[in-house]
């Protein structure tokens, strides 16, 4: 089997989509998938070509045996309509011309979604390489972009929906990183098949007892007695992030509580402003890191927050960075209502649950954690119990393996 995987992000740059794509596409090899990987010079999420690719047009590389080839996507830091639809649209145009020219024949095509625009290259090569699409939809385009306030334009609007609904219809299969977003698939388009295919975590890779105990602390001005607890990922509109500083503006006197929000994006610099305002001593931002840090740092904190902003679209949401906390013991205090608290909370018995956008309610998990460590400890344990049983990377892989193996 010759599968294509097209998506606007891969590794190196870091981030959720770019970890899943890659693990995914790593084990469907070693099963015997021949996998090329189609996408974007490395930009994101500082909307920055890295230096080495800078100026390049196409750039063949190989990575842990899979084939990867990269075009040309322009990019800015600018939070416009029209540079954004350029940095989507420069990617569907060069990878549909250079996937036309420099892959060959495969049997399916892996469409990666958002971006949904990446579709019409995803429809383009499809009907030049007669290969089946499956198309992978991460987050529900462009219903989250429309009521988060993203895109408003009510042409671009239109012009993405029924960009979706034909999508859905000339795939083979749609899979979907949640269970919402497959019901609310199927709710629209009864006719569609889709499957559900979850995040998940290398139970291996983030693994405590192998996990080397850094100097990571000391390094970011903490102590051995600090009860650290972080955010790490996407600083952006979504996870509504003020909800953590103002929890820090509650908790000042309690010296020992530290915040961390390690990572970059849109909202950043907004943040740092109300840190500044606040005069909060308790906060700490750090920079986005690589993979391979992800789990000494995960190994240095006592729990994990994982916020989102109260809107019923994120009830359907499963936030990646779930997974490799709960891997490495580490207990979450989850701001996320519907299909995640019904996972980790009430199921699998990870973490504590906090009402979306409630400061009163996260900073009294906090001192909740803060006040139990053998509730930390217990809630910890179970959360690597569950994801190993339920969100195992490898077992997500065979699944999925039989379900192309079937197209």
């Amino acid at each position: 089997m010759k599968l294509l995987i097209l998506t606007q992000y891969f590794p190196p740059e870091v981030g959720a989509p770019q970890n899943r794509l890659f693990e995914l596409a790593i084990r469907l090899q070693q099963k015997g998938v021949n996998v090329s990987v189609l996408t974007a010079m490395p930009n994101y999420p500082k909307m920055e070509i890295h230096k080495e690719y800078v100026g390049k047009n196409y750039v063949y590389e190989e990575n842990s045996g899979l084939k990867i080839h990269r075009s040309y996507i322009y990019v800015s830091k600018s939070k416009g309509i029209i540079k954004r639809l350029l940095n989507y649209f420069s990617f569907v145009f060069s990878s549909a011309w250079y996937g036309k020219r420099k892959i060959g024949e495969v049997d399916m095509i892996l469409c990666e979604s958002p971006p949904l625009f990446l579709g019409y290259s995803a429809l383009y090569l499809k009907r030049k390489k007669k290969a089946k699409l499956v198309f992978n939809v991460s987050d529900l385009w462009p219903e989250s972009a429309e009521k988060l306030g993203v895109v408003t334009n009510k042409f671009m609007l239109k012009l993405a929906y029924n960009l979706e609904a034909k999508l859905y219809s000339k795939s083979a299969l749609v899979t979907g990183q949640t269970q919402g977003i497959c019901k609310s698939i199927n709710q629209r388009f009864p006719k569609v098949k889709t499957y559900w295919l979850p995040n998940g975590v290398d139970m291996n890779y983030y693994d405590p007892e192998k996990t080397v105990a850094s100097d990571w602390r000391e390094k970011n001005g903490l102590s051995n007695d600090d009860l650290v607890f972080l955010y790490a990922g996407i600083i952006g509109m979504a996870q509504g992030l003020e909800i953590i500083l103002e929890a820090a503006k509650n908790l000042q006197n309690n010296i020992q509580i530290k915040f961390v929000l390690l990572g970059n994006g849109p909202e950043k610099s907004k943040l740092l402003g109300l840190k500044v305002k606040y005069n909060l001593k308790n906060v700490i931002f750090i920079d986005s890191v690589s993979k391979n840090e992800m789990p000494a740092v995960l190994k240095a904190v006592n729990a994990a927050i994982i916020p989102l902003k109260k809107l019923d679209l994120f009830k359907g949401a499963i936030p990646s960075k779930i997974f490799e906390s709960l891997a490495m013991q580490i207990p979450v205090l989850l701001g996320v209502d519907g299909e995640a608290r019904e996972l980790f909370i009430e199921k699998g018995k990870c973490g504590l649950y906090f009402e979306p956008e409630s400061v009163k309610e996260l900073s009294e998990r906090v001192m909740q954690i803060s006040e139990n460590p053998e509730l930390a400890k217990q809630l910890g344990q179970a959360g690597r119990t569950y994801v190993n049983e339920f969100f195992n990377r490898n077992i997500i892989a065979d699944k999925l393996y039989n379900e192309l193996i079937k197209l």
